[in-house]
């Protein structure tokens, strides 16, 4: 991957005297876009931006050492709306902070850090009042009756809240992130989404806000994940594919992702498989990671009735953990969240089976293995072999599974 961007770009360009009012950072990654690719440098120092970067096929972000690109949280700055997406459903909204869409080689990379301010969208992370519970039924309808994307303008809904992710890859392809710092986020922090050969390395994410995850791989294939530190407030590593209608009209499944020598400090779960599967997950591989402090899950999937989409293939091997409050193992698939007091529109059951967990240690767990599989199609090929677990405070809970091998 670093050899083919070495050999895309064309030209390089530093900003020395970037700082607010002096330059504009996204009119200079423009240029460099518009001469055909090559590498924009950031350097040391705190640099204010006038709002999100949109980065060009063939172009690099490069922050030097003692770089910090800081970032308005003013709405009105991330507009107008860019097609993303929230929380598996397409739609128009404010831009994320960083985002690349349909491009192809494209890299951010450095020892800088991204620190967006964070006064404003911290009001928003409460996700009380009317407004965004209306924003998120009239997703969930979008969703349902596929509604046209030029129709999903979340902005229009009066006090949605809606916030954008920090980092977005938007249907790209040849996609390298290295070496860089993040601190906070106003929703998901890197977002993959749609995008065709990642590689994520020695990244340091920090971001302990509602939502907070650390990376979100959704319909996305051939990735790899290595050297990277999460710590959050949310999920660590998580593989999605999209939600209902949406994702099975564009049929697009996760798949091909390995992610190791990976730290989880905090996380909800180190590796989360959905809630948005409905395009698939398959092929994942998650080895030699480990989870310095307490985690709810370890090992998590979970699913609703209306999902559909498949799991398949999922294997952990090679880690080793603190504290699991709940199932080191866990399959759950009725989870619904905040979308539950929703109607049903379309029943489609997801086919979850080959998950597979290996050479694992933990201090304290509640359960080693707890599965909640759904009748009209049970959980099929759960293997957990050599797992040692400090202490369990209760027995192994399985419902609605077959050919499940725990050998400790």
């Amino acid at each position: 991957m670093k050899k083919l961007f070495a050999a895309m770009f064309l030209s390089g360009f530093t900003l020395a005297g970037f700082c607010a009012g002096q330059l504009s950072l996204q009119a200079e990654i423009d240029a460099v876009g518009k001469r055909g690719g090559g590498r924009v440098v950031v350097p040391a120092g705190t640099h204010l931006t006038d709002g999100p970067l949109h980065l060009w096929s063939n172009v690099e972000l490069h922050l030097e050492e003692g770089a910090t690109l800081v970032f308005p949280d003013d709405p009105a700055k991330y507009l107008p709306v860019v097609p993303t997406s929230w929380e598996g459903v397409e739609c128009l909204n404010y831009s994320p902070l960083v985002y690349a869409y349909c491009c192809t080689n494209v890299a951010i990379t450095g020892k800088g850090t991204f620190a967006p301010k964070m006064g404003f969208w911290r009001t928003w992370f409460g996700h009380k009042g009317d407004g965004i519970r209306a924003a998120t039924r009239k997703l969930y309808d979008w969703c349902s009756f596929n509604a046209p994307l030029v129709e999903r303008d979340l902005t229009k809904l009066p006090d949605s809240n809606v916030r954008p992710h920090l980092i977005q890859f938007n249907r790209c392809s040849n996609v390298l992130l290295e070496g860089f710092k993040i601190r906070e986020s106003p929703f998901w922090t890197i977002h993959l989404y749609l995008c065709d050969g990642v590689v994520a390395r020695g990244l340091d994410v920090y971001a302990h806000g509602r939502n907070n995850d650390g990376i979100d791989i959704e319909m996305t294939k051939n990735v790899l994940v290595e050297n990277c530190r999460f710590d959050q407030g949310d999920d660590a590593i998580v593989i999605k594919a999209g939600r209902n209608q949406d994702a099975w009209r564009l049929a697009t499944p996760s798949e091909n992702i390995e992610v190791r020598n990976c730290t989880v400090v905090n996380g909800h779960v180190l590796l989360g498989v959905g809630s948005e599967m409905s395009g698939g997950v398959r092929n994942v591989w998650m080895h030699d990671c480990r989870l310095e402090s307490e985690a709810l899950r370890l090992f998590y999937v979970k699913t609703n009735e209306r999902r559909g989409g498949f799991v398949e293939n999922i294997r952990m091997e090679n880690v080793s953990a603190k504290k699991v409050r709940y199932g080191v193992m866990s399959v759950e698939t009725d989870v619904l969240y905040q979308w539950k007091d929703f109607p049903t529109h379309e029943v489609r059951v997801t086919p979850i089976k080959d998950l597979s967990m290996k050479n694992v240690t933990v201090e304290e767990a509640e359960r080693l293995v707890h599965i909640r599989g759904d009748a009209r199609c049970p959980v099929d090929g759960v293997t957990v072999e050599n797992v040692a677990v400090g202490k369990l405070r209760k027995a192994d809970a399985v419902e609605n599974a077959v050919r499940v091998n725990v050998s400790k």
